[in-house]
């Protein structure tokens, strides 16, 4: 990689205080998904009807079942990763060998199950968020180091050259296609001129990884991507069996009144995600009380979260979606509660997939979430076909559901064992 950065005036090699580092990886995350959220927004305000909201949708539904391949669990793995079993380069190098696999599967999927004439922006988005998966091993590598601030300043970035290039090439050409290809370029150049040169500083990232230890990555990690990709699929079946029912207009309805609400969620990660090295710490260490102290905390944190947003939603909801979108989004405000629901359902799942990962207790992870898909498939065409688009939510809320009580029920077996 290339370094087009000019020299900073940051201080390097001290690290930050937790505070700190939550409040930057909290403000570069909802700066990054509101310039996100707005993009959902414009893509109906700059052309006529829904039809593109619809499509952009759709990629992105598409994409989110194999987003996890792509992922692969390492983000959580490598921060958790105290003892430095790999270096840098190493996840930086698996990130591209599953990144092209997560590609190669997405666009057969899509191939199989999309209409041919959605193909080119399912592909382009999927190549902007795998550019934005592989800055995240860099970012990785500041949280190591506890230097989150990093990680915010890049988020910020990322997130309003992406918008304005969107806003810029979809407003002067009305191609979906062209301006995702836009906010790809922009991410890749956030990735060489600001992240690789400051991560760099704490570890060169040096690509290459031997057959050997890709391999065993690759397969002692498995049964949690599959668990990732079976909870991924949990919301994103129903929004495809939508869009096969009723329409692409439909979905584009369904996925812009709940555009606002993702932030339940993001906002669930940004508090429990700078502390899953502290977690790894304590459970390293046997500091049991510790752990659970820090837990329960989380868990309260995302209850609060949950509740405040599902309020403020709940009186402003209606007034928030008329002003974004204009009077014709009216009708389907009823759509708030239950989306709701299955946006704080879902925030505590992945919590508790990543707290599975962080504790290598990858079995409860993936039993939670193969049943919780198991049970989506099916419920996605009874839930859509009796309640329309609050069949999307409430199939998610049912599957969650399942899901979580199964893995909150691995955690407690593995506490007990500790103490026996």
């Amino acid at each position: 990689m290339g370094n087009c950065s000019h020299k900073h005036a940051e201080p390097e090699g001290k690290e930050l205080s937790i505070g700190k580092n939550m409040a930057w990886n909290s403000f570069g995350s909802i700066t990054y998904l509101a310039c996100q959220w707005l993009i959902t927004i414009l893509v109906v305000r700059l052309s006529n009807g829904y039809e593109a909201a619809g499509a952009l949708s759709l990629a992105m539904s598409v994409y989110n079942i194999f987003a996890p391949l792509a992922l692969y669990r390492m983000y959580t793995y490598q921060v958790s990763d105290i003892k430095r079993e790999n270096t840098a380069g190493e996840y930086f190098s698996l990130r591209i060998i599953t990144s092209l696999i997560a590609l190669a599967c997405c666009m057969a999927y899509a191939v199989a199950t999309c209409n041919p004439q959605s193909l080119a922006a399912i592909f382009l988005y999927a190549v902007f968020k795998i550019v934005a998966l592989l800055i995240d091993v860099l970012h990785g590598v500041d949280q190591i180091h506890k230097r989150m601030d990093y990680i915010g300043k890049s988020l910020i970035l990322q997130g309003a050259l992406s918008l304005v290039a969107f806003c810029a090439i979809f407003a002067s050409t009305k191609s979906l296609e062209c301006a995702l290809a836009a906010m790809a370029v922009s991410t890749v150049t956030v990735g060489i001129c600001y992240d690789y040169p400051r991560s760099r500083r704490f570890e060169r990232v040096k690509l290459g990884i031997s057959r050997k230890k890709a391999t065993h990555l690759l397969v002692y990690c498995f049964p949690i991507v599959i668990a990732a990709v079976a909870c991924g699929t949990v919301p994103s079946i129903p929004r495809q069996v939508l869009a096969l029912m009723d329409g692409e207009s439909m979905l584009g309805i369904y996925a812009s009144v709940a555009a606002p609400i993702a932030i339940i969620q993001m906002g669930a990660s940004y508090l429990y995600n700078p502390l899953l090295s502290i977690i790894a710490e304590h459970f390293a260490k046997g500091e049991k009380r510790e752990l659970l102290s820090l837990i329960g905390k989380v868990a309260l944190g995302i209850a609060a979260i949950g509740i405040v947003c599902a309020i403020g939603f709940e009186v402003f909801g209606a007034w928030l979606l008329g002003l974004i979108f204009g009077p014709t989004i009216a009708p389907y405000t009823y759509l708030l509660l239950p989306i709701i629901a299955s946006t704080i359902i879902s925030a505590f799942v992945w919590f508790l997939n990543d707290l599975l990962v962080v504790l290598r207790c990858f079995k409860g992870s993936f039993a939670g979430n193969i049943v919780a898909a198991a049970i989506a498939i099916p419920a996605s065409y009874f839930f859509v076909a009796t309640w329309d688009m609050n069949g999307v939510s409430f199939t998610s809320i049912a599957a969650y559901s399942v899901g979580a009580a199964i893995m909150v029920a691995f955690i407690a077996s593995l506490f007990r064992k500790k103490s026996a």
